[in-house]
């Protein structure tokens, strides 16, 4: 048995998500940033000890807490399209491609590939839930126009994760949105980006459109909206 503990860096709108092995009283962490002294607070205060730690993409703003974190007991987990991307990376973190799957309480954590944001990004799918980091956030996702970012490859990434099931709970990387989390079956109905379903679209969309007509807290928008700014 499974839960997930959030944790919210207010200063930068981060979330942490701790996955904790209840059964076990261990715990992985997801994108440990900003804050590593709450991650050990909220770790000390569950009874959990920190076996692993789970990377989405090697941006600093993800990963700057790691080296407070990591140690010898703790494993760490990273694509390996990513890796090349973070110099930092620990010289024996466990690399990952698309279908891994990681044990965990008793279940498995399957990682799903989701380049755009970041070249080597990918998704954590345990039980019905979904960690996405910065691919995919509640009614947004992740910008695509940093260095190594791709929109064509972001739209192909959340085309992919359109196919899980609709009532999947999303956890996202930052609290952009107006709830802290959704269901997949709500942001296909209000998300502008999984709502777009020609490529060319979508491009256009997210770098030139979005920019300046979308502000935060995203929250859903109607076909009729949507239609209106693309095809005007």
């Amino acid at each position: 048995m499974y839960d997930i503990i959030t944790l919210l860096v207010e200063d930068h709108d981060n979330f942490i998500h701790i996955l904790a092995d209840r059964k076990h009283n261990e715990a992985f962490v997801v994108d440990p940033a900003w804050d590593a002294e709450g991650i050990r607070e909220v770790l000390a205060e569950e009874g959990l000890t920190l076996t692993g730690i789970l990377i989405t993409h090697s941006h600093h703003d993800h990963v700057n807490a790691v080296s407070e974190l990591y140690g010898e007991r703790v494993s760490l987990f990273i694509s390996e399209d990513e890796h090349p991307y973070w110099p930092d990376c620990p010289e024996d973190a466990i690399l990952l491609t698309d279908g891994d799957e990681i044990a965990f309480a008793n279940t498995s954590i399957g990682i799903i590939k989701t380049p755009g944001h970041a070249p080597g990004g990918c998704c954590y799918h345990i039980g019905g839930d979904l960690i996405t980091g910065d691919t995919l956030f509640i009614y947004g996702c992740g910008r695509a126009d940093l260095k190594g970012s791709d929109p064509h490859a972001l739209f192909h990434s959340l085309q992919k994760l359109k196919t899980l099931p609709p009532e999947t709970t999303l956890h996202v990387g930052h609290n952009y949105g107006i709830a802290e989390t959704s269901t997949l079956g709500e942001q296909l109905a209000g998300n502008p980006f999984l709502m777009v379903d020609n490529e060319a679209d979508f491009v256009r969309y997210r770098m030139e459109i979005a920019g300046k007509t979308r502000h935060t807290p995203y929250g859903p928008i109607s076909r009729a909206e949507l239609d209106a700014v693309l095809h005007g």
